[in-house]
């Protein structure tokens, strides 16, 4: 007999490690297992050979998650050793039903042990079992509780039992496991959004700043409240009328906060950032454009939803259109702004800015005020300027003559044109001629 190796162990009896063996073999490259050796390769046998191949048949069945059986072959030797053939199975990770997908449940082989999974090694697993759509894998997490989800779901008639937690996503059908996207209805869901208000434009200086986890649900509600006490009322009155005009329109804070938790790649395990300041609101999510989108297209209303599942239920709670309205219609908010927003993607960030419509509207009055009047051209003036413009100069004499005035209208009006910047005088007394500025 051989020694035990990577893919070799040896049980005299059948006891409960077994499984975990068999765990083992499944999540590497499969291996054999002899119930009647012992660790010395010595043939002890069985004691009670149709009890044991009956509890290690009904056990394995019972007590592995997902489904194992079909890799395991089953080949009794001489009436007193049993040889379990193990094969590598094809939705890792396999676990104990007991223990959940976690480290104390999953096992691998390493060497000639079978030893707990590490974290890394189980989402490692997943990822090559479920592939690379993040909403769809089974999160490590199992324990999830949903009190806000089913608060949110009831808040917009919508019904939320666990018979449809397959059909929504929330659990896989090979296991009857949680997916992230669970994870991410889930009270327990680690993701976070935060909200930072300055004081400064260059974002440094902190004024105020909030921190909202929980279900996305509860995120969503936290965080639409919180930004509507960052968003102040101006009040204008002209005459008898008052006019109140809030800096953001609702809306758009909405859309671009509903844009930024659903379109979101939550494989990163950062935060979604909202800055805040006297003359902008910016919503930054992980997470660049899906390939082959451009910013344009985003502005066109083209829509390729990167977690298709989560935008299904947002949609289905009526959160959200399902065709990529969301930045048609913020900027449809801010047609009459002379500042329109902006959105900008980098390979792994999305960020929209919103301007604040009242600094804007009080910039542009501001500008208005101090920008100087454009001087009142008079038909003497134009007949002034299109004679500069033909001839290049023109003297006093000239200037009477071509104008049929006196040399006091003709020095007043020539003051005038200079002061407004539309001629100049050159020279003094009787060589002075005047010139186009």
């Amino acid at each position: 007999m051989q020694y035990e190796n990577e893919r070799m162990e040896y049980k005299s009896q059948l006891t409960d490690d077994i499984y975990k063996e068999v765990i083992a073999f499944t999540n590497t490259d499969g291996g054999v297992i002899y119930i009647g050796i012992d660790d010395q390769g010595n043939v002890t046998g069985i004691d009670n050979v149709d009890e044991t191949y009956t509890r290690l048949t009904n056990g394995i069945r019972d007590a592995i998650q997902p489904d194992v059986t079909m890799f395991v072959r089953y080949v009794l030797q001489e009436n007193k050793v049993i040889r379990i053939e193990v094969g590598e199975g094809s939705y890792k990770p396999y676990y104990l039903k007991g223990k959940g997908l976690k480290p104390a449940g999953v096992y691998v082989r390493q060497g000639a042990t079978s030893v707990q999974a590490s974290p890394e090694q189980i989402r490692q697993m997943i990822k090559d079992s479920d592939g690379d759509v993040f909403e769809e894998m089974r999160t490590v997490q199992q324990n999830l509780t949903f009190d806000e989800a089913a608060v949110a779901f009831k808040r917009y008639k919508v019904d939320f039992l666990e018979d449809k937690y397959i059909a929504l996503g929330l659990r896989n059908i090979h296991d009857d496991q949680y997916t992230n996207l669970a994870l991410l209805l889930s009270d327990q869901c680690q993701h976070t959004t935060k909200i930072a208000v300055f004081n400064d434009e260059s974002c440094t200086e902190f004024r105020d700043s909030k921190e909202f986890g929980g279900s996305i649900f509860k995120q969503f509600e936290n965080s639409i409240n919180y930004l509507a006490l960052c968003n102040r009322t101006a009040s204008t009155i002209k005459g008898v009328i008052r006019t109140d005009k809030q800096d953001y329109p609702e809306e758009a804070i909405r859309e671009a906060l509903l844009n930024a938790l659903v379109h979101r790649d939550y494989s990163f395990s950062g935060s979604i950032i909202i800055n805040v300041n006297d003359s902008k609101m910016e919503f930054i999510s992980l997470g660049g454009l899906l390939p082959g989108l451009s910013t344009e297209d985003i502005r066109l209303g083209v829509s390729q939803p990167r977690n298709k599942k989560l935008a299904e239920i947002f949609h289905r709670l009526r959160l959200i259109e399902s065709y990529g309205t969301g930045i048609r219609r913020i900027f449809k908010l801010y047609a009459s702004c002379p500042v329109q927003p902006s959105i900008e993607a980098t390979t792994n960030a999305f960020r929209i800015v919103l301007p604040n419509m009242n600094a804007v509207s009080a910039g542009t009055e501001i500008a208005a005020e101090s920008k100087p009047a454009a001087p009142v051209i008079t038909p003497q003036m134009k007949i002034v300027l299109d004679y500069l413009k033909e001839y290049g100069e023109m003297r006093d004499e000239e200037l009477q003559e071509l104008l049929h005035i006196k040399k006091t209208r003709a020095y007043l009006l020539t003051r005038q044109m200079n002061e407004e910047g539309l001629i100049k005088v050159v020279g003094r007394g009787a060589e002075k001629t005047y010139r186009l500025k």
